[in-house]
């Protein structure tokens, strides 16, 4: 195996016409690891998978994955990349009106050509690995939430994908259902020997399951090191992150003037609507 890093992002901004999103961004993932970005919400942290996908363009910097500059591929080099990653969407995004079995097949279909009775043999070992190979000829409709991930997950890992990236893979998961895909997550991409970009707010089981973590506040990194390393830090932003603090360095209270202040004052008259 190559000791080259899968992705490198080297440097990189990003902002939508003057908006900025992202701000000097440098991460780095190891190939064989599970690796979390963390922060809150419009931070960032989608943005940046879509830059490794090629769907957007830095404004400056680089975005690297198996050696390859993402950003200066043509169409035909972009499509040949993606075929070597997996992504499982926010809440996993399965084609309503197929059943599991053709969600699972469809990549397969799509990318290869490989005759329909190796695709139906891959695609209960795909669901198999899921723990669901028994639920293939069922609908998404039919599906409880965490069923639902878990075929998305088959799907993401159809075509044993160098990469996997997973957005927001435990929002509104059930207690048991989060730890199932939590344990996933971990689980195959190891067998597969791919490198996994898990994007989330869940720190908790984000951090049984993961090699290293990057915090992205504001678009910028603003801590990262190994769980242990993220579990114990003094840092104020990452210790109210990880442990659920209500106040800290992002407040409870909105911005307003003295308390005091304001209820000293005589409340004015309302308006009318129709004033």
């Amino acid at each position: 195996m190559s000791a080259e890093p899968l992705v490198q992002i080297r440097d990189l901004n990003f902002a939508y016409d003057n908006r900025a999103i992202l701000s000097g961004i440098n991460i780095t993932i190891p190939r064989g690891k599970v690796v979390a970005i963390m922060g809150p919400s419009g931070c960032g942290k989608t943005t940046t998978l879509r830059l490794i996908g090629g769907q957007l363009r830095p404004t400056s910097g680089e975005v690297r994955v198996a050696g390859k500059a993402v950003h200066e591929l043509d169409d035909a080099g972009l499509y040949h990349m993606r075929r070597r990653m997996g992504m499982l969407f926010q809440f996993g995004a399965l084609f309503t009106d197929m059943s599991v079995y053709d969600n699972v097949a469809f990549q397969m279909r799509e990318h290869t050509n490989l005759p329909e009775e190796l695709i139906h043999d891959l695609v209960l070992m795909k669901l198999h690995a899921v723990g669901l190979r028994g639920a293939h000829r069922l609908m998404p409709a039919e599906l409880s939430g965490g069923m639902a991930r878990r075929v998305a997950l088959a799907r993401a890992i159809a075509l044993d994908p160098m990469l996997i990236m997973y957005d927001e893979p435990f929002a509104g998961l059930d207690p048991i259902s989060l730890s199932i895909v939590g344990e996933l997550i971990r689980r195959l991409n190891d067998a597969l020997g791919a490198s996994s970009i898990v994007v989330t707010h869940d720190v908790q089981e984000s951090l049984k399951i993961v090699d290293y973590v990057y915090f992205v506040s504001e678009g910028k990194i603003v801590a990262e090191g190994t769980a242990e390393e993220i579990r114990g830090s003094k840092a104020p932003y990452v210790h109210q992150f990880v442990w659920g603090e209500a106040d800290g360095p992002v407040p409870f209270q909105y911005p307003a003037r003295p308390y005091g202040d304001e209820m000293m004052e005589q409340p004015s008259k309302p308006k009318a609507w129709w004033a």
